[in-house]
């Protein structure tokens, strides 16, 4: 360690003295020195810092840390961070890592100056090493910050360790004691998560999934940041606000919060007790007492107070029966005129309410001392690691500002199976005055919400197996129901005939369907549709013509009915007037003087006849025309309803007829059809003869 051959500088010896006197004192027992910064030695794990660190670390200063794990367990060490200047190097500014401790132990190694490499780990070679700093002059140096652990707990990190450090969404890691140190910090709180910046382990901390004293597992989150961060106090660490950041982190848990029944109801009046209450008149003379019941959270109203002020108080809840209870969460009076509040308290708990226990961590002889308020109307949550498995709960104050009030309730789930010994002592009777702590203050109240209470699996579980095939065989039937409707209801459409709907349809359901037929070539229209005259005489006059235009292909020609011309196609056997588009303003060329008869559709065209009948052309010259007012003969004629006239102005029709024409007759009958002798065979009726009059 130091050579006797060379001589110290004049500004070591003093190192060496306190050196020495080290080496005596750790004959006796003694660990620590006066170089020792904040240190958490726990049965498993802890952390261990230079003093004054982050800060430079002062000359001439000395410590030793002993660590000792299970028997057959090794040790692991991890910096967090290491700067120990180097300018004598490592003479009298170094950090020394030894195998076992005492007279045997065997140095690991030895080291100084900023090229430590961080992520390497230093393992022992047995169940206990000694760490020794040692500092003499120097200039600068923040001096260390190292964590320890089993070897077993291969994701060891350090308290330094926050979420950024890592890129994976979701990442398990090992946090080791002693991580609630003054010069970290953490924003935000359980359940809406903590700011990326946050230190891991002591936010785990903070939110209760691990304990201070033991370290433990953590399961982060990361999930997108928020834009503020609460600020709450819990489990002595007291997270600040935070502004927005670009991620933040939560914890998987076993969802074991929940509230227990105090603030809900469940837990009635008659299950909450108290060693005694506070009884005071008002200036009204009324008596107002503050009961035990009154102790519910965010219960509108003053708390449980209580009549003396000493530290055989309690404040008592039965739970009915055994519950796993992971934590509490407590406030002051919540009145403003009323300033009272517990700063410090125990916890006791029992099955039977008559022997209790005192709530202690693993591997410590003390009772465990809650930090409780720091005002009158904050919230407060602590953590119970590990739980607590009982049905009687006690909160015994211990410090308390005026007088003894505060409202709580209880956070946990349903016991399950597995149930952790419990360590019986009888309650010590001692003053507030005999314990001292030391409680963090905050100036914003916490606001904790837990959302989940571990309900009774194996009957969520039986439900689940039943209900669940049951919804998929009705849902699976109701769709083969639809399916088949569906199906019927087509196959009934498909088995009725296009033109088998009643006779007042029909022209409706034409129309409606020609926009979704293709058009017909006028290659395959071998059969045409013919219609009745019986059918037709019961449309009105307008709706003649709309159905003849939406043919284009047809056969039938296309007559000149209600004054309305209808567009001739090409296979029509009327052509109007050249120069003139027909339209529905033009007026009706042919005027019958007698009562109008109208027919739907000329009949057909003789199958080997000509496409076009030769139209018979009049010579009107030496006949005097019909007066106005006077319509001409309709060139059709069919039993039905007469249409209206269609009043307007008569059009003169030049033409001239064959010598061999009747005089009388508009039209004559086709070509190569047989005579008017054969009336059965006439494809055009022979229009009646009229009167005419001797021209002049």
């Amino acid at each position: 360690m130091l050579s006797p051959e060379r001589p110290l500088p004049a500004g070591t010896r003093p190192a060496a003295a306190l050196l020495l006197l080290l080496l005596v004192l750790r004959g006796a027992g003694a660990q620590k020195g006066d170089g020792c910064g904040h240190t958490v030695l726990g049965p498993e794990s802890g952390t261990l810092t230079s003093i004054n660190y982050p800060q430079t670390y002062p000359n001439s200063t000395v410590c030793e840390w002993e660590i000792r794990v299970k028997s057959g367990q090794r040790v692991q060490l991890k910096f967090g961070d290491f700067d120990i200047e180097d300018s004598d190097a490592c003479h009298f500014n170094y950090l020394r890592v030894y195998n076992g401790i005492g007279p045997t132990r065997t140095e690991i190694g030895k080291y100084c100056g900023l090229g430590f490499p961080m992520d390497s780990l230093i393992e022992s070679k047995s169940n206990e090493v000694t760490v020794q700093f040692m500092s003499g002059t120097h200039i600068s140096g923040r001096g260390f910050l190292a964590s320890y652990s089993t070897t077993e707990k291969s994701d060891l990190i350090t308290c330094l360790d926050n979420a950024s450090h890592f890129s994976e969404p979701e990442f398990n890691k090992y946090c080791p004691a002693g991580c609630v140190i003054p010069f970290a910090d953490i924003s935000g709180t359980i359940p809406h998560g903590y700011r990326d910046s946050s230190s891991l382990c002591m936010a785990g901390v903070h939110a209760g999934v691990v304990s201070n004293i033991l370290g433990g597992q953590i399961s982060v989150v990361i999930s997108k940041g928020i834009p503020y961060y609460e600020s709450s106090l819990a489990n002595n660490v007291t997270s600040k606000v935070g502004q927005l950041s670009s991620s933040l982190f939560t914890f998987k848990t076993s969802g074991c919060y929940g509230t227990l029944g105090m603030e809900s109801g469940v837990i009635p009046d008659s299950q909450i007790t108290a060693s005694s209450s506070l009884e005071w008149p008002d200036q009204t003379g009324l008596v107002n007492i503050w009961t035990p019941e009154r102790a519910r959270l965010k219960r509108v109203g003053p708390p449980w107070a209580a009549f003396a002020t000493d530290g055989y108080q309690w404040l008592q809840i039965d739970l009915n029966k055994e519950k796993k209870i992971t934590g509490i969460i407590t406030t002051g009076s919540t009145i403003a005129e009323y300033y009272y509040y517990i700063s410090a308290y125990r916890i006791l708990y029992s099955d039977d309410a008559q022997k209790w226990t005192v709530y202690r961590e693993p591997g410590v002889d003390q009772d465990k001392i809650f930090q409780g308020n720091t005002e009158y109307h904050q919230e407060v949550r602590n953590n119970f690691i590990p739980p607590i498995i009982a049905r009687f709960v006690r909160v015994n104050p211990l410090k308390w500002h005026q007088k003894i009030a505060m409202k709580v309730e209880l956070l946990g789930c349903q016991f399950s199976i597995v149930r952790a010994p419990k360590f019986t002592l009888p309650p010590t009777s001692q003053s507030s005055n005999d314990f001292s702590i030391q409680t963090d203050k905050t100036t914003s109240s916490p606001e904790i919400k837990n959302t989940t209470v571990t309900p009774s699996v194996t009957k969520d579980v039986a439900l689940a197996a039943v209900l669940v095939p049951v919804l998929v065989m009705v849902f699976t039937s109701f769709i083969l129901i639809l399916v088949c409707a569906w199906h019927w209801r087509n196959r009934k459409k498909k088995a009725e005939g296009t033109y088998d709907l009643p006779y007042w349809d029909r022209a409706g359901w034409w129309k409606g369907m020609k926009q979704f037929l293709p058009a017909k070539s006028a290659e395959h229209e071998d059969t045409p549709v013919r219609y009745s005259s019986s059918e037709i005489s019961h449309l009105r006059a307008r709706e003649v013509p709309a159905i003849l235009q939406t043919e284009e292909s047809t056969e039938y020609a296309q007559p000149l009915v209600g004054g309305i011309v209808g567009t001739l196609h090409p296979r029509s056997t009327f052509k109007p007037e050249e120069g003139k588009e027909a339209s529905y303003a033009d007026v009706d060329p042919y005027n019958s003087p007698v009562q109008e008869v109208y027919h739907a559709y000329a009949e057909p065209l003789p199958v080997t006849g000509p496409e076009y009948a030769t139209p018979i052309i009049m010579d009107m010259s030496g006949h005097p025309t019909a007066p106005l007012g006077v319509s001409s003969i309709s060139t059709f004629k069919a039993t039905g309803n007469q249409a209206p006239p269609i009043m307007g102005t008569c059009n003169k029709v030049t033409g001239r007829t064959d010598s061999s024409s009747s005089a009388h007759a508009l039209y004559d009958t086709p070509k190569g059809m047989p005579g008017p002798g054969s009336v059965d065979e006439l494809v055009y009726q022979v229009p009646q003869s009229i009167s005419h009059f001797t021209g002049s």
